[in-house]
This record gives C-alpha cells, structure tokens and sequence, in this order.
C-alpha cells in the first residue's frame, strides 16, 4: 500500500513538472519569423580598483547604492603623498636653481674662450713676426686647450642639471597625479554591489575597493536553436516582458550573436532537450530608456524575450507585443 502511495506521488511530481516546461506562458502562438527565448535582466559588473597602494581613508557608498557617474565612492589616504609632491617640487626649485647656476656657466666658459681665441690668434701673429716667443705661443695654446675644454664641462653641468631638472618635474606630476587617482569615482551610472574593503585597511596597487553593476548597459541573453539563429542578425528588433511586469513591452535590439553553437545550458528553462545545440543571443536596451528608469533597474529579473527573425516579408509585431513602456517615476 504505502509502494503504491509513492509512485502516485511519483507519477504526481513528474507531471506537475512536465505541465511546467510545456506550459511556459509566452502568449499567443507566434508569426513564423519570430523567435523567443528565456534570459535574465544582466548588467556588466565593473570593479573599481585603486591605483596606488595604500590605506583606505573612506568608503562613501553603501551596497545597493545607486550612483552616477564621476561619484565619488572611496578614497585613499593622501598625507604620506602630499608629503611627497612638497618634498619632489623642493627638489624642482633646487634643481631648476642649480641649472640656471650651470646656464650661467656655460655663459662665462663661452666669454673666455672667445678670449682665449683672440689671445693665440694675436701671439700666433707677433710669433710670425718673431716678436713672441714659441713659449708664448705654447701657454696661449694651452689656455684655449682649457678654456674649450672648461666650456665642454660647463655643457655637461648644464646638461646634468636640465636632466636632474626634468627628473624633478616629472616626481612632482607623478605625486599629483596619485593625489588624484587616491579619489576613486563611479566611471558609469550603476548600482553598488559589494564594498571589498572598509575605512582602515590597507589596499595595493590594483587592489579591488567597490564592484558595481553597470546600468548604462543592461541586456538579456537566451538561446536559439540553429534553425532560427541562421535568421537573426545583430541589429534585429526585440521586445522584452519581464515575468514580474508582464503588461510592459520594453524594446530591444540584438547585439550579439554567437558565431559558434554549444550545448544547451543546464540553467535554461526551455521544454527543448538539454543535448540540443543552440546559439547564444544577446539583445540590448538602450541606454536612454535605462537612464530615465534606472531606479527601477534590478539585474537578475527574469524575462521572456522576442525577437523577430530576417525574413524578406517580415510580419507586423503580434497586438500583445506592442511597445509598452513603463513610466519615468517621478
């Protein structure tokens, strides 16, 4: 007796679950060049990370949060840096003092070469009238051996110093800039996910601070047997009803289609086998529809998608699937 209570049971779970994939709710029976799938509401996840290792000073969002762009959701501690961009423009001042010093140099080591030229040009000339001496011709050619030798240094100095100069420069621009990259903001509008660290701890280069959900680019994925993605190409219109709002039509265009096809997900709900072959299809919200409701934004929603497939007599969008969008909350 109890054997025959069990496979009741049995015979009662399997067709409650049969009745379920064969009775999937997708409307009316469609036109033959449309298609229509199963997805979830996805967002492309963003992790804002810091650029310079540190201690974590802030952490200005909460998860859940919305937040736009250019806001600002955590910072790094910034006294050990600006110590570092005073100590980097000390050493521009001195450096940038020493090579106007060697500059001046430079100045005074040309002045006396030019002498030191007049001076063996006019002993080379009284040596050829044999009012001077060899010896005398000698000690002038060693001073301008020297002065040219002396104003070569002096290039080198001044050389040295622009180089020390511009060294100095480029300390000070890399303290700014890690001043300004200690300031992590939101670089889309989006949704806050996690906080990965908290005021206090320390973080390295690289390291991961917030992950957010990007809301500016929201699409929805399923998956379309070979015989209906041979139709569809990136660009095709869509409609979305969400499973929770199933009176709105949100429109949408296809933005990606798999070039190679793979075995069905075991995550997908479709009456068809799990060993079928099928293509991934991505469609896409646009991003001014998304911004004006982006409080009603929830990635994970789960939805039926329609796409209408090329055909060369396309039919019109079915009554049920015309364009219902919900209204901007105010």
């Amino acid at each position: 007796m109890n054997t025959r209570l069990w496979i009741a049971a049995l015979v009662v779970v399997v067709l409650g679950a049969g009745a379920y994939y064969l009775n999937l709710d997708t409307g009316p029976e469609l036109p033959e060049d449309f298609a229509l799938g199963n997805g979830r509401v996805e967002g492309v996840q963003i992790d804002i990370v810091s650029r310079i290792a540190g201690r974590v000073e802030s952490v200005d969002v909460l998860e859940g949060e919305l937040v736009e762009v250019g806001q600002q959701v955590a910072s790094i501690d910034t006294r050990l840096l600006r110590t570092q961009l005073a100590s980097a423009k000390a050493q521009v001042a001195s450096a940038e003092a020493q090579t106007a010093s060697a500059a001046a140099n430079v100045v005074q080591a040309e002045a006396t070469l030019a002498l030191a030229a007049i001076s063996l040009d006019r002993t080379r000339e009284l040596n050829e009238r044999g009012t001077a001496t060899d010896a005398q011709l000698d000690a002038s050619e060693s001073e301008h051996a020297v002065a040219e030798a002396n104003l070569q240094a002096a290039k080198a100095s001044f050389h040295a110093q622009e180089a020390l100069a511009e060294v100095s420069r480029a300390a000070v621009e890399e303290a700014q800039t890690n001043i300004e990259d200690a300031t992590l903001v939101a670089p889309r509008p989006g949704r806050v996910l996690y906080r990965l660290v908290e005021p206090g701890e320390m973080v390295a280069s690289g390291g991961q601070v917030v992950s957010m959900v990007d809301l500016g680019n929201i699409y929805l994925e399923f998956y379309l047997s070979e015989l209906d993605a041979h139709r569809i190409a990136i660009g095709n219109e869509a409609r979305i009803k969400l499973d929770i709002a199933p009176d709105f039509v949100v429109p949408a265009q296809v933005s990606f289609v798999s070039p190679v096809s793979q075995f069905t997900p075991s995550q997908v709900e479709t009456e068809d086998t799990r060993a079928e072959l099928v293509f991934r299809v991505r469609v896409r919200i646009a991003e001014e529809l998304v911004k004006e409701r982006i409080q009603m934004i929830k990635t994970g929603m789960r939805a039926v998608v329609y796409v209408r497939l090329t055909s060369p007599e396309p039919s019109e969008w079915p009554d049920y699937l015309t364009v219902n969008i919900p209204p901007v909350a105010e």
